[in-house]
């Protein structure tokens, strides 16, 4: 009988476990169900995913300029492992994305037009549960049950994506960013209830667009979730994130850029085999102060393995 629940509920689980929307995306603008849900320890994640966006800027909707009309492609490599954190459960996970980006905005009152491709920002998180998701091998985790998971994780930015400071618009952010998040998931089968709250800080720009330091206030952000979650191992997520804050100073002077924006979205996981599953996503800015009316749409591909399987 348990290896028959295991049959079902593995797949589930480690569709589950790794970037359920794999984006290049400003961290508060990150939509990730399920990111704290518990998985068999020692298993490895590849990730391979593209993402499309059209409307305003998807990737710094604090940078000077107005009436964005750009598209971006991009193309995401990922890795994650699960680990065993002093008993409990946890990962580690880096993205490489690469975009390309075409269009058109105005700034300073006069169109400007801009394309370019090339790396964005790579991306590095560590993240622990702290509570309700004990580090399991393989072979034990038939038995688990969720009910409540309480975790944390700490996103950390690296600037070495593609940056020209004689652009306005770039795809390197030229800054590191942190971003400590606190998560809760609450099983309530067949439904899952979760939300995660963050703080994204940033280091300053010392060469910004017209060569002056650019610092930008933290960034405060929520993101709930409603999965529903069927026999057959697929599940469905209802997404929702909030951010505010964000405020930039360009020399001495600071931005009219406060961010207090909405971003809705839906997450479809679809397990292939125990080592391999898709996911589907998309979402939209519905209510934007500055930069978030953007759409997009994505999808990511995973296989895994070690840990038993």
């Amino acid at each position: 009988m348990a290896a028959s629940r295991s049959h079902l509920r593995l797949p589930r689980a480690l569709a589950a476990c790794a970037l359920a929307a794999v984006t290049a995306g400003v961290d508060a603008q990150q939509i990730e169900p399920r990111a704290y849900a518990n998985a068999p320890v020692g298993v490895n994640f590849l990730v391979v995913g593209y993402g499309y966006t059209r409307g305003g800027l998807s990737f710094d909707p604090a940078v000077p300029v107005t009436n964005a009309r750009f598209h971006t492609s991009s193309a995401v490599l990922a890795y994650v492992r699960t680990l065993d954190l002093w008993g409990k459960s946890g990962k580690f996970d880096v993205i490489v994305p690469y975009t390309w980006l075409s269009g058109t905005a105005d700034q300073a009152g006069a169109s400007i037009q801009r394309t370019v491709n090339g790396g964005n920002d790579p991306t590095f998180r560590w993240s622990i549960n702290f509570y309700g998701a004990p580090a399991l091998k393989l072979k034990d985790f038939a038995d688990y049950r969720q009910d409540l998971i309480v975790g944390g994780s700490l996103q950390v930015s690296v600037p070495t994506g593609q940056y020209d400071a004689g652009r306005v618009v770039n795809l390197g952010a030229n800054r590191w960013s942190f971003k400590p998040e606190l998560g809760i998931s609450k099983d309530l089968s067949p439904w899952t209830l979760e939300i995660a709250v963050a703080t994204t800080l940033f280091t300053d720009n010392n060469d910004s667009y017209g060569g002056s330091r650019r610092s930008q206030d933290p960034l405060y952000s929520m993101q709930a979730h409603a999965i529903y979650s069927f026999r057959s191992g697929v599940w469905v997520a209802l997404d929702a994130t909030y951010f505010v804050g964000g405020r930039t100073t360009i020399g001495d002077r600071q931005s009219d850029d406060l961010q207090q924006n909405w971003r809705m979205g839906v997450t479809v996981a679809l397990p292939v085999s125990v080592r391999d599953s898709v996911k589907l996503y998309a979402s939209s800015g519905t209510s934007s102060r500055t930069g978030n009316d953007f759409d997009q749409i994505g999808i990511a591909w995973q296989h895994r393995w070690g840990g038993g399987l």
